[in-house]
C-alpha cells in the first residue's frame, strides 16, 4: 500500500546529527557510547549544580550482603531443608568465590563513575524483549482540565503542549530547581533523557535510546509528533524564537482533529511488539527512505501526543486506556496511535480526559511526576502563561507524515495486533480507595509506606488462600542520592512481616500480639528501605557479582539455588509515587504469575480520583 506523502524539510535539519539520522535505516549492534551523545548541561546550571558534589554508590560489603540475603531467604522457604540447604551455599560462596568476585567488583568501581549503570540498562531494560507495553512501560493519569480553562479535548492538548515546552526549554536552560531530600540532593543525570530522544529496536538483542537535543539549544526550536486515528503529524512548537501560545497550539491541534478522519493503517502498534519482532519490522519500515525520514521526525521530537478516539469515565477505564490503550471491534486501536519508544508520551481522550504513558528505559518516574506535576500545576494556575494572542495568520498548519507500506509491514501491523489483544486480554485492574489518609496513619506511629506494604502483603496471602504463601516482594528505592543513581530493590518479605500476616488469620492470636508483630514487621521494613536507599540492598551487588563471572568460570551453586531464585521472582512488583494531580496510575506485573501494586499515600480527604470521578471513598 503507498499512502502518498506530504513532506517539507524540518526547520531543525541543518542542527540535528545526521550520523544519528542514517542510522534510522541502518541499525546495527547497540553503540558502546550511545549514553554520550546526551549534551551535557549549559556551564553554571542550577539544575545540574550538585552533581559534581555527589558521591558514588558505593559497593556493599559481601558479609553484610550474603547476611541480609539470609535473612530475606527464611520467610520465602517452603521447608526447614530449603533454608539449610540455600544457607549451605551461602557459606561456599562467601569464602570461595565470592570474595574473589568482591574484588573484582571493586576494581570496576574505581574504573567506572557508576558501576552498576551499563550492567542495569541492558540487563534490566535494553536488553528485555517482551513487549515494553505492560510489562515495563508506566502510566499516569491527570485530574481534569481546569474549570477556567477551555474544555475541549483540542485544548487540553494545547496547554499540555504549550506548558510542557516551557518546562523543556526551562530544562535546557539548566533553571529547573534541582531535587533534594533532607538527606541532600538528588541526581539529575536523567533529565537529559526527558525530551528529544528515542528508545530504538536493537537487531542483535539489545536497545538503545538515541538523542537529538542539540548542546546549547534553548528550548526556542523543535517539534513534536501528534497521532489521531493512527495517523501521524508533525507539529510546529516554535515561531519567530518563541514557544506558541495556547491558542496557537489549539489552532493546530483542530486542524489535525479535523482533518484525521477515517482509520489510518496502525503502525504504531509494531512498537508495542517483542522487541526481536519490532526490530525486525523496523528494519522493513525503515528500507523505504520515505519512511526513514518520518521515524526521524518521531524519534527526534520533543515527545508526542496521542489524540486518542475514547473517552474513558471511569478510574478502571482511564487506568486501562493509558495502560495499554483501548481496544474497539476487537482491535487494540490506543496502541495503534502511540509510539511507546518514546520516554514523554501524553495521550488526550475525545472528553478531555488525559494522562501519560512513559517508557522506562533512560529514566524512572520520579522524573516524570516532577514534569507532569509542574505542567499541571502550571495550566491549574490562573497566572498561567498562555502566550501572546496572534495578530497574524503566519502560523504553518501541521504536516501529514504519512507512510509507505509494503504488504511486509501491513503483515507485521496484523500479527502485532493479535499479539497485542492477546496480552491486553491477559490483563486484570483492581482499585481500592480508602477512606482515611496519612494523617490517620501517622497518628499509630506508622510510616505510611510500611502500612501500605503489610496490607499488600496481607492481601496477598489472603488472596492466594489455602497453604502458607508468601510472594517475593519488590519495592523501588531511589538510588538518587548517588551519582547517576536510580533504583535497588527493597526485599519486603520478612520473617517479621510473615509472622504478623499470619497472626491476621489465626483466630488463637489476640489483638495486642498482633499489634506488637505488626509494629516489629514495620520496625524491620524501614531498617531494610533505608539501607537500600543508601546502596546497601542484596540484588544489585549480588547481580554485579554475577556479571563479573568470566568465561569459563563455573558459576556458584548459590545463584541456582531454587530459594535463592524464588527470593527474586518477583510475585508482586510494588512502588509509590505521590502527586495531587494522579487521580491513577500504575504499571503491570514482571512475571507472568505476579502482579504489578501502584500506590499513593499522599492524601487526606478526598483524593483525587474521588473528586475526579464523583466516587466516595
Amino acid at each position: 500500500m503507498l499512502l502518498r506523502p506530504s513532506r517539507v524539510s524540518s526547520r531543525l535539519s541543518h542542527l540535528l546529527p545526521r550520523r544519528v539520522s542514517m542510522s534510522t535505516r541502518t541499525l546495527g549492534a547497540q553503540p558502546t557510547d550511545w549514553k554520550l551523545a546526551a549534551p551535557e548541561p549549559p556551564a553554571g546550571s542550577k539544575t545540574f549544580a550538585a552533581q559534581t558534589k555527589l558521591p558514588l554508590l558505593p559497593v556493599p560489603e559481601l558479609e553484610a550482603t550474603l547476611t541480609r540475603l539470609k535473612e530475606s531467604l527464611k520467610p520465602l522457604a517452603w521447608s526447614a531443608d530449603e533454608v539449610a540447604a540455600a544457607e549451605t551455599k551461602i557459606a561456599e560462596f562467601a569464602t570461595g568465590k565470592g570474595p574473589e568476585l568482591q574484588e573484582r567488583l571493586i576494581e570496576r568501581s574505581k574504573q567506572h563513575k557508576h558501576w552498576l549503570e551499563e550492567w542495569w540498562d541492558n540487563t534490566g531494560y535494553l536488553g528485555y524483549r517482551d513487549s515494553v507495553v505492560v510489562n515495563v512501560s508506566y502510566y499516569y493519569g491527570f485530574d481534569a482540565q481546569p474549570l477556567h480553562q477551555y474544555q475541549s479535548a483540542a485544548a487540553r492538548a494545547a496547554y499540555l503542549a504549550r506548558a510542557t515546552m516551557i518546562f523543556r526549554k526551562q530544562c535546557k536552560l539548566g533553571l529547573i530547581t534541582p531535587e533534594a531530600t533532607k538527606e541532600g540532593p538528588l541526581c539529575m543525570d536523567t533529565y537529559r533523557w526527558m525530551f528529544d530522544c528515542c528508545r530504538l529496536p536493537g537487531p542483535q538483542g539489545l536497545d538503545w535510546s538515541v538523542t537529538y537535543a542539540v548542546p546549547g539549544d534553548t528550548g526556542d526550536s523543535g517539534h513534536i509528533v501528534v497521532f489521531r486515528n493512527n495517523r501521524v503529524w508533525k507539529v510546529s512548537t516554535t515561531m519567530d524564537g518563541r514557544i506558541l501560545s495556547t491558542f496557537e497550539f489549539y489552532r493546530q491541534f483542530k486542524y489535525i482533529y479535523d482533518s484525521s478522519e477515517g482509520e489510518y493503517p496502525g503502525v504504531g502498534v509494531l512498537t508495542a511488539s517483542n522487541r526481536d519482532i519490532w526490530a525486525k519490522g523496523y528494519a522493513e519500515l525503515a528500507s523505504s527512505p520515505h519512511n526513514a525520514e518520518i521515524l526521524h521526525d518521531i524519534q527526534s521530537a520533543a515527545f508526542t501526543i496521542s489524540l486518542d478516539a475514547s473517552s474513558p469515565l471511569r478510574p478502571e477505564n482511564h487506568s486501562r486506556d493509558l495502560w495499554h490503550g483501548h481496544v474497539a471491534g476487537g482491535v487494540p486501536r490506543g496502541l495503534q496511535n502511540r509510539w511507546v519508544d518514546k520516554p514523554v508520551q501524553y495521550i488526550v481522550y475525545d472528553n478531555a480526559v488525559a494522562g501519560l504513558m512513559g517508557e522506562h528505559s533512560v529514566m524512572d518516574g520520579t522524573p516524570t511526576v516532577r514534569l507532569a506535576d509542574e505542567v499541571l500545576s502550571a495550566i491549574a494556575s490562573r497566572h498561567f502563561d498562555r502566550g501572546r494572542y496572534p495578530t497574524d495568520s503566519n502560523l504553518s498548519m501541521p504536516e501529514p507524515l504519512d507512510w509507505e507500506l509494503s504488504p511486509a509491514t501491513l503483515d507485521a501491523i496484523e500479527q502485532a495486533n493479535a499479539a497485542a489483544l492477546e496480552l491486553i486480554e491477559g490483563q486484570e485492574l483492581g482499585f481500592r480507595i480508602t477512606n482515611y489518609g496519612k494523617a490517620a496513619i501517622k497518628a499509630f506511629g506508622v510510616s505510611p509506606d510500611s502500612w501500605a506494604q503489610m496490607i499488600v502483603q496481607l492481601a496477598y496471602r489472603r488472596l492466594i488462600g489455602g497453604a502458607k504463601r508468601t510472594g517475593a516482594t519488590y519495592e523501588a528505592a531511589s538510588t538518587r542520592r548517588f551519582l547517576k543513581g536510580r533504583t535497588e530493590a527493597i526485599r519486603v518479605v520478612s520473617t517479621e512481616s510473615d509472622a504478623w500476616v499470619t497472626s491476621m488469620d489465626d483466630p488463637d492470636v489476640a489483638p495486642k500480639e498482633r499489634k506488637r508483630l505488626f509494629d516489629a514487621a514495620v520496625k524491620t521494613h524501614q531498617t531494610l528501605a533505608r539501607a537500600a536507599g543508601m546502596g546497601q540492598g542484596v540484588d544489585r551487588h549480588l547481580f554485579g557479582l554475577k556479571k563479573l563471572l568470566n568465561e569459563g568460570e563455573e558459576l556458584p551453586a548459590l545463584f541456582t539455588d531454587p530459594l535463592f531464585l524464588r527470593s527474586s521472582n518477583w510475585v508482586l512488583s510494588t512502588s509509590a509515587v505521590f502527586s495531587k494531580h494522579f487521580p491513577v496510575y500504575g504499571w503491570g506485573e514482571v512475571v507472568p504469575d505476579g502482579f504489578g501494586v501502584a500506590y499513593m499515600t499522599g492524601f487526606d480527604g478526598a483524593s483525587p480520583v474521588s473528586l475526579f470521578y464523583g466516587l466516595t471513598g
